[in-house]
Order: structure tokens, then C-alpha cells, then sequence
């Protein structure tokens, strides 16, 4: 049920944090417009000891800027009045209402462990709708009620399991996609997904999704980043870069100016050279993962290279698709409502299962009501069970552990 209820909200991300700052985007303008150093400079000194992470371009004439900086390893937004250089807001990223919706639903706020917990929670799923379908499929058909649609007409017990099977039977297969291609981000299958691409020489570039808890210092910079060693500008620390204070001044102006005449997707983020670079790095942040483009653009504002998602490995290709069609933005308002069906009809099976394990659990219990013994279920299920645990990490080892745990009682019941 949480997962459906913070998935539906993730899905409109978009619109929800247009409303939010709705203010900042629809801001009085004024004769005379702040330069990017200007706005910079502005958000540096509204956070003490802070430095400079990115800058992410305005999306109208209107917009605050907002500007990322660094401190102490907390990444925080900073909302700058393009005509006054007024600081308006101040937030850290990682309190921002989506950023919290997204670890709420992948993680569970516990960071790798609830990335863990959840990953168990996705790999069970996919075993319950294996299942699910398995005990949907009609044997004797007599008509296609409580197949394709449920009997409305009955009550009780019936009712409920109609409910149940017969929306499972149609967005199982919209599911079982939703489980697969959120796995990427998961800690555990995400890692291994990732090594293995590193072996076999695919991973051409560094992967634009989540793997587990990363902080948000790393996803604005795009990279892993490592405390400032040398201010080369008064409260603008440029990793260890080496230059005067009017060039790098000057080279962020043309830098955003270039950034700006390339028209990349919304939101685009210009951040700084990484250790021992020259090169400043820009990149749309789109969550439509085919539409992301990236650029090296050089101090003097001269574009070095572009890196388009076509130019990306095949694997890179099929995840980013996936995970755009999982957040809801890889076909737009209908991908949404897809989206949307599909976790309301999560959250009815979920609600019915509920009310269907209550009504026949043991009385007085909260055991699981009693199996009826199949003798058709054999070596077949076994091996696409051994097949799911072996391809679900944390599948096999919580069904390898559930063995272990009832072992005991087998041995001495046959005794």
C-alpha cells in the first residue's frame, strides 16, 4: 500500500514541484538582469562556508535562479532573484517533498536498508503474481464471469476474490514491467547489475539512476565529490582548480550563456570541473531518460563534445527506457494515467487480500489459512522457483532461509 500511494504521488513530480514553486517561477522583472557569477556569489554568502555545486539554468525570463551549493555534504538549493541577487528561499535538497516521496518509496527513509527491504518486498511480488496468475487460470470455463471482469452481483467471499483475481489478471503484466524496471535502483541487484556490466565492458558511461542510498551532493554534481582542498575564489571552491578570480568569473558567464543556446530538456545543471579537469559539465536532468543530454563545454564557452542517450551502451539504453517508463515520463500524460491504474489497482488487490486473508485465516490466529494439497505442482514450479531465486538474489536467500527455518519441524513431524 505505501508503495502505491508514494508511486502515485512520484508519478506527477513534475507538476507537483511546478506547484510548489510556483512563486519563484512567476517573479516581477526588472530593467536590469543579475549575471550567473552575481547569483552565485548571492547564494554562497546566504550559507556560511558553503561552496558552489551547481547552477541550474532558469526555465523562463521570470524564474529565480537556483543555485546548488555544498555544505558539509549537504546539498542545498538556493533561490536567487535574478533582478535584486535577494536570496527568496533556501531548502536542502534532501527535504524537498518529491526527494522525500522518492526515499520514502524506494528506501523507507533507512537509506540502504530500506533499499534492501524493499528490493525483498519487489522480488516477493514478482513470485506472488507468478502465483497469482497460476491460481487465476480457469480450469472448467463456464462464461467469463470471475475471469475477465468480476460477478458484481455476488457478496461476501466471492465478491472479494473476484476483486482480487480479476484485477491482478490485468495489470499483472504492466506489474511484473513496473517490478523488473524499478530494479536498477535497488542496492543489492542494482550493484550486481552494474558489475557485471563493468566485466563484460558495457557500462560506457556512469550510470543517470540511483543504485541504493547516494547522497544528494553526488546526484547534483553527477559524480562522486570529494571535500575542497583550495579556495582559488573567495567562497566559490572549485575543487582544487587553479585560476584567478575574474577568469573563473567570466568563464562561468559564458559557460551558463552556452549552456543556455544549447536548449536541452528542462532541468539543465552546469556544474563545475572535476579534480585535475578543465572542462565544465552540462546536462539536462529531464526524468525522461532518452531525452538527457550531456555536454563538455570549456572555460572560454567553446563546446568540446556532446554525449546524446543513442551514444550510450544498449543495456544503458534498455534501463533508462525502463526507468522513465516507471516514473511515469517516457510517453507523457499517458504514461502518467498508466502509471496511475496500474498502482490503484495494486492498491485494490492489496486492500482485498487484506480483507480476503481475514475472513480465512484460522480463528484466533494470524497464520495464512490452510493449504489445499496440489500434487500437479511439481518439478516445473520447483525449477522456475530455484530460476526466480537465482536471478532475485534476495529471493534465493530469504527461500533458502524460510527451508532452513522449516527444516526442523519436517524432520520431526516425518519422525
Amino acid at each position: 500500500m505505501l508503495l502505491c500511494l508514494t508511486g502515485s504521488i512520484y508519478l506527477f513530480k513534475p507538476q507537483v514541484d511546478h506547484w510548489i514553486d510556483w512563486r519563484y517561477d512567476h517573479l516581477a522583472g526588472g530593467a536590469t538582469h543579475s549575471t550567473p557569477v552575481q547569483e552565485v556569489r548571492a547564494a554562497l554568502n546566504a550559507v556560511p562556508d558553503s561552496h558552489f555545486l551547481a547552477y541550474e539554468l532558469p526555465e523562463t525570463t521570470s524564474s529565480a535562479a537556483r543555485v546548488i551549493v555544498d555544505r558539509q555534504g549537504t546539498a542545498i538549493r538556493v533561490y536567487v532573484d535574478p533582478t535584486s541577487c535577494v536570496v527568496l528561499k533556501q531548502v536542502p535538497e534532501e527535504d524537498r517533498f518529491e526527494r522525500i516521496i522518492f526515499k520514502l518509496h524506494g528506501q523507507l527513509l533507512l537509506g540502504n536498508t530500506g533499499s534492501i527491504i524493499m528490493e525483498m518486498v519487489a522480488s516477493w511480488t514478482i513470485v506472488l503474481i507468478a502465483t497469482g496468475l497460476y491460481l487465476w487460470w480457469p480450469r472448467h470455463i463456464h462464461g467469463l464471469k470471475g475471469i475477465l471482469y468480476p460477478r458484481i452481483t455476488h457478496k461476501g467471499r466471492i465478491w472479494w476474490r473476484d476483486l482480487h483475481a480479476v484485477t491482478g489478471m490485468w495489470i499483472s503484466l504492466f506489474l511484473a514491467l513496473f517490478l523488473i524496471s524499478g530494479l536498477p535502483w535497488s542496492f543489492v541487484w542494482g550493484h550486481a547489475l552494474s558489475r557485471v556490466e563493468t566485466q563484460i565492458s558495457r557500462m560506457t558511461t556512469v550510470p543517470d539512476w540511483e543504485i541504493g542510498a547516494v547522497s544528494e551532493r553526488n546526484l547534483v554534481a553527477g559524480r562522486q565529490v570529494s571535500p575542497p582542498k583550495v579556495d582559488t575564489m573567495p567562497g566559490m571552491d572549485m575543487e582544487s582548480m587553479t585560476m584567478s578570480d575574474s577568469s573563473l568569473s567570466d568563464g562561468l558567464n559564458r559557460v551558463v550563456l552556452a549552456a543556455s543556446q544549447l536548449k536541452f530538456p528542462a532541468p539543465v545543471l552546469v556544474t563545475p570541473p572535476s579534480t585535475g579537469e578543465t572542462t565544465w559539465h552540462i546536462r539536462s536532468d529531464t526524468q525522461n531518460r532518452p531525452e538527457r543530454i550531456s555536454a563538455l563545454v570549456e572555460l572560454s564557452g567553446h563546446l568540446k563534445s556532446i554525449q546524446r542517450f543513442k551514444d550510450k551502451g544498449l543495456m544503458d539504453r534498455i534501463i533508462g527506457y525502463g526507468v522513465a517508463a516507471h516514473e511515469g515520463q517516457l510517453f507523457g500524460r499517458v504514461n502518467q494515467l498508466l502509471n496511475f491504474l496500474v498502482a490503484s489497482g495494486l492498491l485494490i488487490m492489496s486492500v482485498s487480500a487484506l480483507i480476503l486473508w481475514f475472513r480465512r485465516r484460522p480463528p484466533g490466529q494470524l497464520g495464512a489459512p490452510l493449504a489445499v494439497p496440489n500434487k500437479k505442482i511439481g518439478a516445473g514450479a520447483l525449477a522456475v522457483l530455484v530460476l526466480l531465486g537465482v536471478l532475485l538474489p534476495e529471493l534465493g536467500a530469504s527461500l533458502l532461509l524460510l527451508w532452513l527455518a522449516t527444516l526442523p519441524s519436517q524432520i520431526i513431524r516425518r519422525s
